[in-house]
């Protein structure tokens, strides 16, 4: 407690303050309402009442609050929701990192990047599907194209019916209908034993279909490029997570988490609802420059598991940070080393490559040429991406045919099909030459202090922290909670680094490493 009050004491606040509206006063001073949040997480009590509970009771908090009297627990809520999810507490985990770097406890010259998913506080049933959108728009529009025109035919009302109407249409219609009503003398009625016209009947149905139709188009809008989300957390995604309440491999809702970390300390988190990793290093790596560039703070290297590598990547880092030294364990790069991976002949890397030609030659001798190349660019980036399309003519009777050619879900039968090899051939070169990187004593040193460091981070959390579903809900207030806890876990490592005699700056050595590294 006496350390985060000491740490905490030499941060600027400014940022925090500006926070704030102009209008009417500041109800309780940030900085203390900073420091009983952060406690309150470094002691697993998060709860705004048992933090307004501690904060009458514990001496602890009693002495951070510095003669201060106790916080409501709307106070606290509305400075955790409203205040910190601005980018008051980014500045203040960079200006703690930026502290125990100016006194030669963290090196920024190696970063270590890794992913979680973490649930979200959001019910687990209440998910919407895109697909399944999608699919209920399509029958909605059908039936309207269907049903329409006969209806409107029988109240005698001329309209043309598009095959996807638009709500706008409907809107008129409606509007055109209840004229209709209005100027035969028309009442709306409701109610058992009421006698509704055929014109009421068409006039409700159509208000009917503009509900569904701006219900089914605002869904398919929230979803964006993910293909769920919840209700009750329209940020979150359903994603598979390790946690599994019914162990039926259910999706839950939840938080791709994205820390950053030097030296054991956090540097860094980047919040997504993606809910895979290789799409958020770019914008994450990106984050991080805005955030220590105004210090003069440059990072030596980033490493990240397999989880990162993508062809997109790796080019961004050669465009963008030729300086910057990148370390991705490649996918294969495990399973390489397994006999069922070198002894299976339909993949390309246990095909005979001929670069003279640029062809392959599969198990049983025949050439597999290049026929033409795919041309595309990346979602995020719109990098230019090229695939050479390799083929096979000579699959028919071959005895190996089986094992090469994988069925991959298509309707053909095996005797119909021949070899296909889609490769990008920038990217193999890539791969190539991370792999022998990261099979370097260095690359190997980074391997281990990734999962030391970057790993480690998350078994302190879930484990010891208990950190296993968030509290508060919308990707800020998310990120502004995950900030929190960034602050908890870095005092609480400079604690226990304290303790133990641990201080230092760089990577953790094993003992049976060259003495140069």
């Amino acid at each position: 407690m006496r350390l985060l009050n000491a740490v905490m004491e030499r941060l600027d606040y400014s940022k925090l303050n500006a926070a704030y509206s102009r209008l009417g006063r500041i109800e309780y001073p940030p900085k203390i309402l900073a420091k009983i949040l952060v406690y309150g997480y470094m002691r697993q009590e998060t709860s705004s009442r048992v933090l307004e509970a501690c904060c009458r009771e514990n001496i602890n908090y009693m002495y951070l609050l510095e003669g201060q009297r106790a916080p409501d627990h709307n106070t606290i809520n509305r400075f955790r929701n409203k205040v910190l999810n601005s980018e008051a507490g980014e500045d203040l985990l960079t200006q703690l990192a930026m502290l125990i770097h100016e006194n030669g406890l963290l090196s920024f010259e190696a970063c270590f990047i890794d992913g979680t998913k973490i649930e979200a506080n959001a019910n687990k049933y209440s998910f919407v599907w895109k697909k399944g959108t999608e699919k209920q728009l399509k029958k909605l529009y059908e039936k309207i194209h269907e049903e329409l025109p006969e209806r409107l035919k029988n109240i005698g009302i001329s309209f043309d019916v598009p095959e996807q109407i638009q709500i706008s249409q409907l809107e008129q219609l409606e509007k055109q209908i209840k004229a209709e009503m209005d100027e035969n003398g028309i009442q709306i009625v409701t109610g058992k034993g009421k006698h509704k016209s055929e014109l009421q009947r068409v006039y409700e149905k159509v208000l009917n279909w503009i509900e569904r139709l701006k219900k089914y188009l605002n869904n398919i809008t929230i979803c964006g490029d993910r293909n769920s989300f919840s209700k009750t957390d329209q940020d979150a995604t359903f994603m598979r997570m390790k946690e599994d309440h019914m162990l039926n491999g259910q999706l839950k809702p939840g938080y791709n988490v994205n820390v950053a970390t030097c030296s054991e300390f956090i540097i860094g988190n980047y919040i997504s609802s993606d809910r895979n990793d290789v799409h958020t290093l770019i914008p994450f790596v990106t984050k991080l420059d805005g955030m220590y560039e105004p210090h003069n703070v440059t990072i030596g290297s980033y490493t990240a598991d397999s989880g990162y590598e993508s062809e997109e990547n790796y080019c961004w880092f050669e465009d963008n940070k030729p300086n910057t030294e990148l370390y991705i364990k490649p996918l294969n790069y495990e399973v390489k080393k397994h006999k069922k991976y070198r002894t299976d002949i339909s993949r390309r890397e246990n095909m005979k490559y001929d670069p003279e030609k640029d062809t392959y030659t599969c198990a049983n001798g025949k050439e597999l040429k290049a026929t033409h190349e795919k041309h595309s660019k990346s979602a995020s980036t719109g990098i230019e991406l090229t695939t050479t399309v390799y083929e096979c003519s000579e699959c028919s009777g071959c005895p190996l045919k089986e094992k090469c050619i994988r069925s991959c879900g298509s309707k053909k039968s095996l005797d119909e099909r021949h070899k296909v090899l889609y490769v990008s051939k920038r990217f193999a070169r890539q791969r190539e030459a991370m792999e022998e990187k990261m099979s370097t004593e260095e690359g190997k040193l980074h391997r281990i202090n990734r999962t030391i460091q970057a790993e480690g981070t998350f078994a302190y959390t879930k484990e010891d922290l208990g950190i296993r579903r968030f509290s508060l809900r919308g990707k800020e207030n998310v990120a502004a909670e995950w900030n929190l806890f960034s602050l908890a876990l870095n005092v609480l490592r400079l604690h226990h680094k304290i303790q133990k005699n641990r201080l230092g700056a760089g990577l953790v050595v094993p003992y049976n490493f060259p003495a140069g590294l």
